[in-house]
């Protein structure tokens, strides 16, 4: 490995060295305002002067400044005799004792005639005038002085800016060098696919690019080409980034990374700039992988953006960004890669062939990819030997990688104040419970019958969805309030590539179940069954108007897959959409009509459940199994793999409004 040389600090220091010579001026400056003269004159008034010192004859002579300020030179005797009192102490030995300010110049003058006419058995004093002009009285330095400041504050913000931008050495001047960050073969910490838990399906697709890398000839001898962009996309925290890092770490060639928004600054021209720039040193490095993190900073569709103008800047750096990857040679050997989760407002012009060719959809893992996961952050802690991560794994539909690191950390927390040596299941599942369903709230005051209703209200939506078919597996029940829930039912629902009409009724009725329980049982309905009427008013009006689930609407659907709107205002009249209201309105009451029906016909279990609910607060799936008895479902669904936690929410009457 090549030896690791510290860094040149002369750059770095280069700042620093010129803060002496600021010094140097700032020193000179204050010896020209301050210390130029050996002592300054007390300041006093005209009668002070004249009662004290005039009617003494202390006084030698009386200069007028400028016509301002009168110094008052006194004997040079009488200031030794002076010095020793407190008041005069601070008298000067040499040069004025006094100086004091004396208004209009001709009434001064006329005063001081009239005293001296007053007083003839005094001393003459002698009154002379003089003109002053300081340092900074300088015309030149007044011209000059403004004008320097200025400059002086301009190079400063600018020299600021560029730090932040990366700008170096070179300054101002910097400021459209591009601000990649570059990882090559000598970089500790590498990062290869071995580091990259789960993404199975991702790393087969982007083996093309490394094998590329790695052996380009065998490409370009048969005339192939490798596409000169691929794009990754996927929801938040699946390791889009990660992945990236280890194409280039399994390549060993180096790795440029930028982010979108690195490209977008408050100067025109200044975005392209960086983007030439970045392409240049790649080129330089060839092969190499460049990876823009987040490109819809700059990639969003022009036609859908109505901030964008001929010279928007955004719009100059997707142009340059454009130009740069159709403009160097096909086999050069500089590979693209960007991540973005949202891919649908990414404009035509980058996504076509040429471009980014393809695009690599990274996924939320699945049961064994989240297993691996947990394996790999689980190494850095003190886990109970009873512990086991494929039950971890099954807990944790839907997570992300992300939310995967979140949730070790947060069992750690939670086993650290509990004043734990190790890191128990409970804890985990407190974890995964408290970034579901918010922070357990224990100071929450419930009544008995708002616990009651709360409690029927969970045990008609475990009660429902345990008998039907088709719909999802309950995993627990919880009325303890958390985040803006009081009550909440977690399921674990089937990864299904398609879902029939019999499953989406199943799960409308499962979603009326709590609604259903609360008229059977406490005779009233509340407003705990919000989040529920939402989903299943979102499921009826997509049963219908999506998926020609209807027989009256017919086999139509009203959704468009591609983001475009390219129909102005609803592509159906106004006698379909009341057609569609009253097809959704039937299929919602219908589910409420199924709901009760099957909480009459178990209402003993039903009861027994909701019981047991307020007794323990939380129930497990063994719970209701022991109620309901096992589930009548297919075998074949029984090994299916989920891909989501859904809970169902009683939220709380405040919480209403921000719902």
């Amino acid at each position: 490995m090549a030896e690791n040389k510290k860094p040149n600090k002369l750059p770095g220091l280069r700042p620093r060295g010129y803060l002496w010579v600021y010094g140097i001026i700032f020193i000179f400056l204050l010896y020209l305002s301050f210390f130029n003269n050996s002592s300054s004159p007390q300041k006093s008034t005209w009668d002070e002067v004249r009662t004290e010192f005039l009617d003494r004859n202390y006084v030698d002579r009386i200069v007028v400044v400028n016509d301002k300020l009168a110094e008052v030179y006194l004997k040079q005797e009488i200031v030794k005799d002076l010095k020793t009192e407190d008041k005069y102490k601070s008298l000067p030995q040499d040069g004025p004792q006094l100086k004091f300010i004396i208004g209009s110049l001709e009434t001064f003058e006329r005063r001081f005639d009239e005293y001296m006419i007053s007083n003839p058995y005094s001393d003459r004093v002698v009154l002379s005038f003089d003109q002053r002009s300081s340092f900074w009285d300088s015309p030149l330095i007044s011209a000059i002085l403004p004008i320097g400041f200025i400059i002086l504050i301009w190079v400063l913000i600018m020299r600021g800016m560029s730090k932040g931008s990366g700008g170096g050495a070179g300054g101002v001047f910097s400021v459209g060098k591009a601000k990649a960050q570059m990882f090559d073969k000598d970089t500790k910490g590498k990062i290869t696919f071995k580091d990259v838990a789960g993404l199975e399906d991702a790393k087969i697709e982007v083996m093309e690019i490394v094998d590329f890398l790695k052996s380009p000839k065998k490409y370009i001898d048969l005339g192939g080409k490798i596409p000169k962009g691929a794009l990754l996309v996927g929801p938040p925290g699946t390791g889009k980034t990660l992945l990236a890092k280890a194409v280039a770490g399994e390549a060993n060639v180096p790795f440029f990374s930028i982010s979108g928004s690195d490209f977008v600054e408050m100067f025109v021209g200044v975005g392209a700039s960086r983007v030439r720039d970045l392409f240049r040193q790649a080129k330089e490095k060839a092969p190499c992988i460049v990876f823009i993190d987040e490109i819809d900073a700059i990639g969003r569709a022009r036609s859908k953006n109505a901030g964008y103008t001929s010279n928007d800047e955004r719009e100059n750096t997707l142009n340059q960004l454009l130009t740069e990857m159709d403009g160097f040679g096909t086999n050069a050997g500089v590979i693209v890669l960007a991540a973005t989760n949202r891919a649908d407002i990414l404009d035509k012009a980058l996504m076509r062939a040429g471009r980014f060719d393809r695009q690599i959809h990274v996924d939320l893992p699945d049961l064994k990819e989240r297993e691996e996961i947990f394996k790999v952050y689980l190494k850095k802690l003190k886990l109970d030997s009873a512990l086991n991560t494929d039950f971890l794994a099954k807990q944790t539909p839907g997570f992300s990688g992300a939310d995967i690191a979140n949730v070790c950390n947060e069992a750690a927390l939670i086993a650290a104040r509990s004043n734990k040596k190790q890191i128990e299941r409970q804890d985990f599942l407190d974890a995964i419970d408290r970034i579901i369903g918010g922070l357990e709230r224990k100071s929450t005051i419930i009544s008995k019958t708002e616990k009651r209703s709360i409690a029927y209200h969970e045990a008609g939506h475990a009660a429902v969805g345990w008998i039907l078919e088709h719909s999802h597996p309950l995993i627990k029940v919880s009325i303890i309030p958390r985040g803006s829930a009081l009550g909440a039912a977690w399921y674990l629902p089937e990864e299904r590539k398609i879902t029939t009409r019999e499953q989406l009724l199943d799960e409308l009725a499962s979603f009326m179940g709590g609604r259903a329980a609360e008229e059977l049982m406490v005779g009233t309905v509340s407003t705990g069954a919000l989040n529920d009427l939402e989903r299943a008013t979102k499921y009826a009006y997509a049963m219908v108007s999506y998926y020609g689930m209807s027989d009256k609407v017919g086999n139509l659907s009203f959704y468009d897959s591609s983001g475009q709107g390219d129909f102005m205002g609803k592509p159906y009249s106004e006698k379909t959409a009341q057609l569609i209201d009253d097809e959704a309105k039937r299929i919602i009451s219908e589910s409420y009509d199924r709901a009760m029906n099957v909480l009459t016909g178990h209402k003993e279990g039903f009861v027994k459940l909701a019981e047991l609910l307020l007794e323990r607060e939380v129930i497990f799936t063994e719970d209701v199994e022991a109620i309901f008895g096992k589930r009548k479902i297919k075998e074949e669904e029984t090994n299916n793999e989920v891909a989501e936690i859904i809970p169902d929410t009683d939220i709380a009457e405040e919480n209403i409004a921000e719902a």
